[in-house]
Protein backbone atom coordinates (compact mmCIF):
# COMPACT_ATOMS: atom_id res chain seq x y z
CA UNK A 1 0.00 0.00 0.00
CA UNK A 2 1.30 3.43 -0.90
CA UNK A 3 1.85 6.08 1.75
CA UNK A 4 3.92 9.20 2.25
CA UNK A 5 5.56 10.88 5.20
CA UNK A 6 5.00 14.62 5.42
CA UNK A 7 5.02 17.40 7.95
CA UNK A 8 1.91 17.74 10.06
CA UNK A 9 -0.58 20.44 9.09
CA UNK A 10 -3.24 21.95 11.34
CA UNK A 11 -5.97 20.49 9.10
CA UNK A 12 -4.78 17.00 10.09
CA UNK A 13 -6.30 17.30 13.57
CA UNK A 14 -9.57 15.54 12.70
CA UNK A 15 -7.77 12.56 11.18
CA UNK A 16 -5.30 12.41 14.09
CA UNK A 17 -8.29 12.09 16.41
CA UNK A 18 -10.19 9.72 14.09
CA UNK A 19 -7.36 7.18 13.86
CA UNK A 20 -5.70 7.57 17.27
CA UNK A 21 -8.92 7.43 19.28
CA UNK A 22 -8.62 3.66 19.68
CA UNK A 23 -7.96 1.71 22.87
CA UNK A 24 -5.74 -0.76 20.98
CA UNK A 25 -3.42 2.14 20.14
CA UNK A 26 -3.66 4.01 23.46
CA UNK A 27 -2.87 0.89 25.52
CA UNK A 28 0.51 0.62 23.78
CA UNK A 29 1.48 4.29 24.10
CA UNK A 30 3.02 6.29 26.92
CA UNK A 31 0.82 8.49 29.04
CA UNK A 32 -0.64 10.93 28.49
CA UNK A 33 -1.67 9.98 24.97
CA UNK A 34 -3.98 12.58 23.34
CA UNK A 35 -7.52 11.40 23.99
CA UNK A 36 -9.76 14.37 23.16
CA UNK A 37 -10.10 16.41 19.99
CA UNK A 38 -8.58 19.37 21.83
CA UNK A 39 -5.60 17.23 22.96
CA UNK A 40 -5.10 16.16 19.34
CA UNK A 41 -5.30 19.77 18.14
CA UNK A 42 -2.57 20.80 20.60
CA UNK A 43 -0.38 17.85 19.61
CA UNK A 44 -0.75 18.53 15.87
CA UNK A 45 -0.04 22.24 16.41
CA UNK A 46 3.09 21.35 18.36
CA UNK A 47 4.24 18.96 15.62
CA UNK A 48 3.50 21.42 12.80
CA UNK A 49 5.34 24.34 14.43
CA UNK A 50 8.37 22.29 15.49
CA UNK A 51 11.71 23.66 14.18
CA UNK A 52 13.08 20.09 13.87
CA UNK A 53 16.39 20.77 15.61
CA UNK A 54 15.68 18.15 18.29
CA UNK A 55 12.76 16.22 16.86
CA UNK A 56 11.24 15.21 13.57
CA UNK A 57 7.51 14.45 13.57
CA UNK A 58 5.74 13.21 10.43
CA UNK A 59 2.21 12.31 9.47
CA UNK A 60 1.85 8.93 7.79
CA UNK A 61 -0.50 9.76 4.92
CA UNK A 62 -2.55 6.96 3.36
CA UNK A 63 -5.27 7.66 0.80
CA UNK A 64 -4.67 11.41 1.30
CA UNK A 65 -5.47 11.16 5.04
CA UNK A 66 -3.11 11.47 8.00
CA UNK A 67 -3.59 7.90 9.24
CA UNK A 68 -0.72 7.71 11.71
CA UNK A 69 2.30 9.38 13.21
CA UNK A 70 6.01 8.68 13.34
CA UNK A 71 8.46 10.80 15.27
CA UNK A 72 12.12 10.92 16.19
CA UNK A 73 13.40 12.61 19.35
CA UNK A 74 17.09 13.48 19.69
CA UNK A 75 18.40 12.81 23.18
CA UNK A 76 20.80 15.03 25.11
CA UNK A 77 23.72 14.92 27.51
CA UNK A 78 25.67 11.63 27.25
CA UNK A 79 22.93 10.28 24.95
CA UNK A 80 23.33 13.12 22.40
CA UNK A 81 24.29 10.72 19.57
CA UNK A 82 21.07 8.72 20.07
CA UNK A 83 17.45 9.30 19.13
CA UNK A 84 14.24 7.57 20.11
CA UNK A 85 11.66 6.66 17.49
CA UNK A 86 7.96 6.43 18.32
CA UNK A 87 4.94 5.77 16.11
CA UNK A 88 1.36 4.65 15.76
CA UNK A 89 -0.86 3.80 12.81
CA UNK A 90 -4.65 3.69 12.48
CA UNK A 91 -5.99 0.16 12.87
CA UNK A 92 -7.53 -0.04 9.35
CA UNK A 93 -3.96 0.07 7.97
CA UNK A 94 -2.33 -2.57 10.18
CA UNK A 95 -0.66 -5.59 8.62
CA UNK A 96 0.11 -3.95 5.27
CA UNK A 97 3.81 -3.21 5.76
CA UNK A 98 3.26 0.53 6.04
CA UNK A 99 4.86 0.98 9.45
CA UNK A 100 8.03 -0.99 8.76
CA UNK A 101 8.55 1.05 5.56
CA UNK A 102 7.80 4.31 7.39
CA UNK A 103 10.36 3.38 10.05
CA UNK A 104 13.00 2.64 7.38
CA UNK A 105 12.26 5.91 5.60
CA UNK A 106 12.44 8.09 8.72
CA UNK A 107 15.61 6.37 9.95
CA UNK A 108 17.37 6.99 6.62
CA UNK A 109 16.41 10.65 6.81
CA UNK A 110 17.44 10.90 10.46
CA UNK A 111 20.90 9.44 9.90
CA UNK A 112 21.43 11.98 7.09
CA UNK A 113 19.91 14.99 8.85
CA UNK A 114 21.13 14.58 12.43
CA UNK A 115 24.52 13.87 14.00
CA UNK A 116 23.41 10.56 15.51
CA UNK A 117 24.67 6.99 15.33
CA UNK A 118 21.86 5.11 17.10
CA UNK A 119 18.07 5.07 16.92
CA UNK A 120 16.18 3.11 19.54
CA UNK A 121 12.60 2.11 20.29
CA UNK A 122 10.96 0.77 23.43
CA UNK A 123 7.78 -1.16 22.54
CA UNK A 124 5.96 -3.07 25.23
CA UNK A 125 6.86 -6.75 25.05
CA UNK A 126 3.25 -7.77 24.30
CA UNK A 127 3.04 -5.38 21.31
CA UNK A 128 3.99 -7.98 18.70
CA UNK A 129 2.95 -5.83 15.71
CA UNK A 130 5.27 -3.01 16.72
CA UNK A 131 8.12 -5.40 17.41
CA UNK A 132 7.71 -7.07 14.00
CA UNK A 133 7.67 -3.67 12.26
CA UNK A 134 10.95 -2.75 13.96
CA UNK A 135 12.56 -6.08 13.07
CA UNK A 136 11.47 -5.75 9.41
CA UNK A 137 13.06 -2.28 9.42
CA UNK A 138 16.41 -3.73 10.58
CA UNK A 139 16.23 -3.04 14.31
CA UNK A 140 17.81 -5.56 16.67
CA UNK A 141 16.38 -6.63 20.04
CA UNK A 142 18.98 -5.70 22.67
CA UNK A 143 17.08 -6.78 25.75
CA UNK A 144 13.86 -7.00 27.71
CA UNK A 145 13.36 -4.70 30.66
CA UNK A 146 11.32 -6.67 33.20
CA UNK A 147 8.54 -4.69 34.88
CA UNK A 148 10.00 -1.57 33.28
CA UNK A 149 6.62 0.08 32.68
CA UNK A 150 3.83 0.87 35.14
CA UNK A 151 0.62 1.79 33.34
CA UNK A 152 -3.02 1.57 34.35
CA UNK A 153 -2.06 -0.04 37.69
CA UNK A 154 -0.15 -2.84 35.93
CA UNK A 155 3.50 -3.64 35.36
CA UNK A 156 4.67 -4.48 31.83
CA UNK A 157 7.94 -5.59 30.33
CA UNK A 158 9.31 -3.52 27.48
CA UNK A 159 11.87 -4.29 24.81
CA UNK A 160 14.90 -2.27 23.84
CA UNK A 161 15.42 -2.29 20.08
CA UNK A 162 18.11 -0.34 18.24
CA UNK A 163 19.37 0.44 14.77
CA UNK A 164 23.01 1.53 14.66
CA UNK A 165 24.57 3.48 11.82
Amino acid sequence: MNFELRKWEKFDTENFFKYSHNTKIAENMRDPFPSTLDDCRKTVESFSSNDETQQCCRAIVVNEEAAGCIALFIKDNVYCKSAEIAYWLGEPFWGRGIMSEAIKQLCRTAFEQYDIVRIFAEPYEHNIGSRKALEKAGFVLEGVMRKGVYKDSNFFDYCMYALVK
